[in-house]
């Protein structure tokens, strides 16, 4: 349940034939890597062609496998910026569609390379953009859409609170992909960050606007029902579950199996905090994976 290790380094280099075009304060915003240190950093867009890539000579060096050498440019035309790719082995996205012409990037427009994700920004009002970004990624996994794990826990403890205040249920449901490591390996890890964002999609069309979605850690996550008994905690953990199964996942025109093992759990009078009702879940979880996957356990 761990992501893949790799890293994401970033230089200044710049070569004396490019023409310097900066003032604008266009960016690229980092919203999400496989290191989070790396999460929030900004790349003013000063000259073009910008070049992304694996090559210690490019201005942002991604230090990924599933990166090439010189993998796209960011380059000004006009009075806009555009994406090309340069013919690199694993594509470059904007927005989730691969492109293979150059493509004109808008302000918000997401680019994705290799395992990395960044947010283009641009527009009188880049500097407000930018700080808007950087509380999103406090809150937000970029990958998936999802809460970050860290929103999870401080939404969980406002919510025991009040369940305990008001004598009301609160449940939880720990789920992850099964066999995940299998999908990664025999797919790539660019389909395993496809099945990952798509599965958070499916998930999201079922849930209602105060249950508490997140990306819990890896391929695992958690979702928090207020004032649902754990009888009807697990027939919405069931229904994601079929729902889940019966999506179809193609990635590249191939098409990915994809399942889920949920654990449900209730807080109960011995939970003190909010570990402790998503360790309860954790274990039901655990319970369901080791009983043959493609279950709910309560």
């Amino acid at each position: 349940m761990s992501d893949v290790d790799e890293k994401t380094r970033v230089t200044s280099i710049l070569a004396t034939k490019q023409e310097p075009v900066g003032g604008r304060g266009d960016c690229l915003v980092t919203i999400y890597a496989k290191e989070s240190s790396q999460l929030g950093k900004r790349y003013v867009l000063e000259v073009t062609p910008t070049m992304i890539g694996r090559g210690h000579d490019n201005h942002v060096v991604l230090d990924s496998d599933s990166v090439s050498r010189r993998h796209c440019q960011i380059e000004r035309q006009g009075a806009t910026w555009v994406a090309a790719d340069n013919r690199s082995t694993n594509g470059t996205y904007v927005n989730d569609e691969q492109i293979s012409s150059p493509k004109r990037l808008f302000s918000g427009d997401r680019i994705k390379i290799g395992p990395t994700i960044f947010k283009y920004l641009s527009g009188s009002d880049v500097e407000a953009l930018y700080h808007e970004e950087i509380y999103r990624i406090t809150i937000i996994d970029g990958l998936t859409g999802a809460h970050n794990k860290r929103h999870l826990e401080e939404a969980l403890e406002k919510e025991i609170t009040r369940a305990r205040r008001y004598a009301r249920d609160l449940s939880c449901i720990m789920f992850d992909v099964d066999h995940f490591k299998k999908i990664n390996d025999v797919h790539g890890h660019l389909a395993g960050d496809y099945v990952l964002k798509e599965l958070a999609r499916v998930v999201r069309e079922r849930l209602r606007g105060e249950e508490i979605f997140a990306r819990y850690g890896g391929e695992e996550f958690c979702i928090v029902a207020p004032e649902t008994p754990l009888e009807g905690m697990r027939v919405l953990a069931e229904d994601i579950r079929r729902r889940v199964a019966e999506a179809e996942f193609v990635f590249q025109g191939e098409r990915i199996s994809c399942t889920i093992s949920c654990g449900v759990a209730v807080l109960g009078a011995g939970d003190k905090d909010g570990q402790s009702l998503v360790k309860s879940a954790d274990e039901k979880l655990y319970v369901a994976k080791r009983s043959g996957r493609n279950k709910v356990c309560a």
